[in-house]
């Protein structure tokens, strides 16, 4: 296999291509590439063979949808990490505010405030 091909596609993805494109060149779909009678004889006309010699040649019009992650909406609020032993005790008495020094600022998301907007109970059934 092509080592650009390895790059772009997983192992899996081309096992499926390559499966896709074998059913339908069974089925007598035109070929997207060249191949020399010879050749042809050589690899005993295989669709599987046929479809890999295409893949090679990039010239299948195939796309490989990969969905993300499913996105979450939160509120997000700030929290300082100190680096130090006495900046945690000082954010313990007197709050964020009256921190002198440096710390890392991440943000970090509450559970209680998530909210999951499949949830709204703004859709009316029209005819009703």
């Amino acid at each position: 296999m092509n080592a650009a091909i390895k790059e772009i596609f997983t192992k899996y993805e081309v096992a499926r291509i390559l499966g896709a494109r074998a059913l339908q060149i069974s089925m007598d779909a035109p070929l997207l590439i060249n191949i020399e009678k010879e050749e042809l004889e050589r690899i005993r006309y295989d669709p599987i063979r046929i479809a890999e010699l295409e893949l090679n040649g990039e010239v299948l019009p195939i796309t490989v949808k990969r969905p993300l992650p499913k996105r979450v909406e939160s509120k997000l609020r700030r929290e300082i990490i100190p680096e130090k032993k006495e900046d945690a005790e000082s954010i313990e008495k007197h709050g964020e505010k009256e921190i002198e020094g440096e710390g890392e600022i991440m943000e970090l998301a509450k559970p209680e405030d998530e909210v999951d907007e499949t949830e709204d109970a703004g859709e009316e059934v029209a005819g009703e």
